[in-house]
């Protein structure tokens, strides 16, 4: 029988070998807000239009350069428990509305940061956690009153556009007018009478050359694929769209044929010949004049396609093939058949285009209310497209945020440091510990307008300072002036810098959430990890500063 060694008492004992555990306030909970101040920290320097760019390279060696919170944190897999509870707030926002991400982390890192500054004071956690609470409900009770206008025709593009413009601004400060237009004409042109709005009408093509400003907007579909026959453009198009290959049926039996002399054979390949002509003049007849298909093209198939005049476009994903169908109005068909009059979609004009040096195949609407918009995207560089691409992502989320609730409130700060002023005061009023925690919350307002002043290169305290003198004048429009010399600040409201409502209200109740949930925590248990045994390390490169870092490729010398 094995020695039996006698395990540490205490806690570890009735776990398993290889098990740690943290607990009480220094090593659980402070332990844990500093994981999440890390975080927060990294992406609060990419806050604002003038916020840093990161760059990411994700375990397949894709390299992300953006500004964008989600992305980045999407990419970087955070592994501590703690910090990934805050990077689920921030995913929530993004799903709820597509926007204000970064602001869930600057915010919730604020909050536990003071939060740990109170707890060193020597508050208990719970009150810390109850003057949140508090603090977060009074928050969400003030907020409607910081509204300072409303969005009231959204079919109207200039109005639409100055909505978009700042949501779009921080992402690409620079080109945000040019690019807010083009998202609004594309939310605009897809947005029914009847007020439902499908972020997925609104697709994304980029193509590589020219500049952003070659960028541009089309009702229809644009795809990145030539066409496959001689015929390249058909006016007032007659589509059937198959979802199998553009081939000879094959039987699913095997057969074989014996073949005695020259002609049988001869024969034989005709009648295939034949029964391939056959069917391409079936779809010809029923009035169709472009076919596209999910699978190969075959070349016999395609030799009478050019023969009847048909246009061929392959389109390889499933996706696009729905896609397709829905904008022109078609039924996929899972065999090659002629289709019926209701099965053909039907689209204005179908050419073959070419933009820059990439050949792209256009299904164009002519009229306004088509059902689906696409924004080709021009660029030097495929990192300046993608991140162009999540502006567009953002600004149409804004639009659909706008859908469902209409109210904006003033940016850059402004609705921020409102709040700030109005919750130190309700912390005056109640007795108690609380109080503490609830000028904390407030003060966790101010980490907003500081990183986007931080960013600009402007020192926070005194832009703060001089928000709050112009918000106890009763200006409560006032923000941080970006495009201003030094700490400047300006009214929200004229400069036409509007966040949406919902984005805020969101945002604040996620990271509240979030804060609360990490101080909660006053144990960590972590088992030991299951696995097998590990991989061996090979040596790495002399040059890496770490030996257990990946090996180059190449290992010149040992």
């Amino acid at each position: 029988m094995a020695l039996h060694v006698p395990k540490a008492p205490g806690f570890a004992q009735m776990l398993k070998d290889g098990a740690k555990h943290y607990s009480g306030l220094e090593e659980a909970v402070f332990r844990n807000i500093k994981a999440c101040k890390e975080l927060s920290q990294t992406t609060r320097t990419a806050y604002g239009p003038n916020g840093m760019n990161k760059m990411v390279i994700n375990h397949l060696e894709k390299l992300f350069v953006t500004n964008d919170a989600a992305t980045i944190l999407r990419e970087l897999e955070v592994q501590h428990p703690a910090a990934k509870m805050i990077v689920m707030a921030s995913h929530m926002q993004e799903q709820e509305v597509g926007d204000g991400t970064n602001f869930v982390l600057v915010f919730a890192g604020a909050l536990l940061e003071l939060a740990e500054e109170l707890l060193r004071m020597g508050l208990s956690v719970s009150e810390v956690i109850e003057g949140y609470e508090k603090a977060c409900k009074k928050t969400l009770e003030i907020l409607p009153d910081c509204v300072c206008a409303s969005a009231k025709n959204l079919h109207d593009i200039n109005e639409a556009t100055s909505l978009i413009r700042t949501a779009v601004m921080s992402k690409q400060y620079g080109n945000e007018d040019f690019l807010a237009n083009l998202i609004a004409q594309a939310c605009v042109s897809i947005f029914p009478e009847s007020g439902s709005f499908n972020v997925d009408n609104v697709r994304v093509c980029k193509i590589l050359g020219c500049g952003v400003t070659a960028s541009s907007m089309l009702h229809g579909m644009v795809f990145k694929k030539e066409a496959e026959g001689d015929v390249t453009s058909v006016k007032d198009a007659k589509i059937a769209v198959f979802s199998c290959p553009f081939d000879c049926m094959v039987t699913e039996t095997k057969g074989t044929v014996l073949i005695n002399n020259a002609k049988e054979l001869m024969d034989f390949s005709m009648g295939e010949e034949g029964m391939m002509e056959a069917q391409v003049k079936a779809i010809k007849e029923a009035g169709a004049n472009i076919v596209v298909t999910g699978g190969k093209v075959a070349d016999m198939a395609l030799h009478y396609a050019n023969k009847y005049n048909l246009m061929v476009v392959r389109l390889n994903s499933k996706w696009d093939l729905r896609r397709l169908c829905k904008t022109v109005g078609a039924v996929a068909l899972p065999r090659l058949m002629a289709p019926t009059p209701e099965e053909m979609g039907h689209c204005d004009s179908v050419y073959l285009s070419e933009v820059g040096d990439t050949q792209v195949v256009v299904f164009k609407h002519e009229k306004e209310e088509g059902s689906i918009s696409t924004v080709v995207i021009r660029g030097s560089t495929d990192n300046l497209m993608d991140d162009i691409e999540r502006a567009v992502d953002d600004g149409v989320n804004t639009f659909k945020v706008l859908v469902r609730d209409k109210r904006m409130v003033p940016g850059a700060g402004a609705t921020e440091i409102e709040l700030a002023k109005q919750i130190t005061s309700y912390g005056e009023t109640c007795p108690g510990l609380d109080q503490y925690a609830i000028k904390k919350f407030a003060e966790a307002f101010e980490a907003v307008p500081r990183s986007l002043a931080e960013n600009s290169g402007v020192k926070g305290s005194e832009l703060i300072s001089k928000l709050y003198a112009a918000h106890h004048e009763g200006n409560k429009n006032t923000g941080f002036d970006i495009e201003g010399e030094g700490p400047a600040v300006k009214d929200m409201l004229e400069a036409g810098i509007m966040d949406p409502y919902m984005v805020k209200h969101w945002g604040i109740k996620l990271a509240t959430n979030a804060a609360i949930t990490v101080l909660r925590v006053d144990q960590i248990i972590m088992a030991k990890p299951a696995g097998g045994p590990k991989t061996p390390k090979q040596r790495g490169h002399w040059d890496k500063d770490d030996w257990d870092e990946a090996p180059d490729k190449f290992d010149t010398h040992h």
